[in-house]
């Protein structure tokens, strides 16, 4: 009875009606409104006062039963009803408001959402409004139907009423990154130096003319450059691969060195990065003898998918070292640098027959990546920056996944900015950072630090 009118009281009624309908609730929802609703708090006391009277007079009667019943021969069975506790009621409100349609109340359950109703038919379930919170609950519902979210949270998408981890548009029209062959295919291409995968490059030297011999005392300085930003400015290009053909002449002790760096997008040489070969598992160069009348080899290095990385000039430095027995008779030990050797001892000569880089080029759309940039500043719509900004961060760290290996990934993504688009170092450093914050906001968001490599 005491419950009966604490539900039908006036203070529990005006209670429920005035919660809210435009969003979900739980029970720790109606405990925050519960305690900052004075009359409803007051009310539920008077009930825990008279709950308490109606008990203990009850027990004060069984006591009576139990004493009375002591000669009978049995004892009687009394069924005491308890104290409803507040975590009822908390969920009662829940059952009033999502599971009271038809006319029967059912029990609502709050993990999974849904009514367990007295009747299979008509259904008690009523329209359970969306959850709103953070991550991905909606941040309002909607008001055509409450059940199905109207906007979301930073970082997520609305999608058939639901809201889901923003997914950027594909980046596939701005820049490619991708080609079809695999490892194997490419090794197979590589070894035959197939014209499929062989990229013209310009050969530029000072030091060196091919097919020419030379004094290889002194480090010689190479490079192939494909000047895209003159003659391919709508490509940038992946290097999948190198070899050179290098000639000794006959009994020359000589051991050619190479160190190679690479200029991923143009600028100066000081914006290349040298290639760790043969350190951290990276790819070693494969010596293959050739059947001339000089002692020839097929100098190959074999990047593949896994070390492809963006190039736009490869720059070689060759110096060498003098090859001899050791001490013991029983090995082979190396003498360098040749500077310091007698200068009047012939080592022999050295020739390059030919040197070429393999890799592909890829569709590169300079003004539409221009065109995301000045979305950063003047969106054409609501959303179209965000938009912007997710698609760059998708460049940004595709871009930067191609780095070499090492304690950072190189900052590639600068500076295909600053040469490939001619942007000012104030702009890249905005552009980096306007990524940066977004990129922190967004949900599971890795940032993570580079090694700069441009100016």
């Amino acid at each position: 009875m005491a419950n009966r009118d604490f539900e039908e009281s006036d203070e529990f009624q005006n209670f429920v009606r005035r919660l809210p309908t435009f969003y979900a609730l739980n029970t720790s929802a109606i405990q925050y409104f519960w305690k900052a609703e004075p009359t409803i708090h007051q009310r539920y006391k008077q009930l825990e006062l008279s709950t308490q009277q109606l008990l203990s007079k009850a027990q004060r009667i069984i006591n009576k039963l139990f004493t009375l019943s002591k000669r009978c021969r049995t004892q009687p069975k009394i069924i005491m009803l308890r104290e409803r506790p507040f975590t009822y009621w908390l969920n009662y409100i829940l059952s009033i408001m999502y599971c009271s349609e038809n006319n029967h109340i059912g029990s609502y359950q709050e993990d999974t959402r849904s009514c367990s109703c007295p009747y299979e038919h008509p259904p008690c379930q009523g329209v359970i409004p969306c959850t709103v919170g953070e991550g991905t609950s909606c941040a309002s519902c909607s008001y055509e139907n409450r059940s199905r979210c109207a906007t979301c949270n930073q970082g997520y998408m609305l999608s058939q009423g639901l809201c889901r981890n923003e997914v950027p548009d594909s980046t596939d029209h701005y820049i490619g990154f991708e080609t079809d062959l695999q490892d194997l295919e490419l090794r197979y291409l590589l070894q035959r130096r197939d014209n499929r995968i062989s990229i013209h490059g310009i050969f530029v030297s000072n030091d060196v003319r091919l097919n020419n011999w030379f004094d290889p005392s002194w480090r010689k300085r190479m490079l192939l450059t494909l000047k895209s930003n003159k003659y391919k400015s709508n490509h940038v290009h992946m290097l999948l691969g190198m070899s050179l053909q290098i000639c000794l002449t006959k009994n020359s002790t000589l051991d050619p060195l190479l160190s190679v760096y690479i200029n991923p997008f143009g600028g100066s040489h000081s914006e290349s990065w040298i290639m760790p070969i043969e350190q951290d598992n990276y790819p070693d160069w494969e010596r293959t003898k050739l059947d001339l009348p000089y002692d020839c080899y097929n100098w190959t290095l074999t990047l593949g998918n896994k070390w492809k990385t963006f190039f736009e000039t490869v720059h070689f430095y060759l110096r060498s070292r003098i090859r001899g027995p050791s001490s013991t008779g029983n090995g082979t030990v190396y003498y360098e640098p040749l500077e310091y050797m007698e200068s009047g001892k012939n080592l022999g000569y050295m020739k390059i027959n030919s040197i070429q880089v393999y890799g592909y080029s890829m569709h590169f759309d300079q003004d539409a990546i221009q065109d995301l940039i000045l979305q950063l500043d003047y969106p054409y719509t609501q959303g179209s920056q965000d938009s912007a900004l997710l698609q760059l961060l998708e460049i940004r760290d595709r871009v930067n996944r191609l780095s070499p290996p090492g304690a950072q990934p190189l900052d590639l993504f600068s500076c295909l900015l600053r040469h490939r688009l001619k942007l000012s170092t104030t702009d890249v450093a905005r552009i980096q950072a306007a990524l940066q914050t977004f990129s922190a906001k967004q949900p599971n968001s890795l940032e993570y630090e580079t090694t700069k490599l441009c100016s």
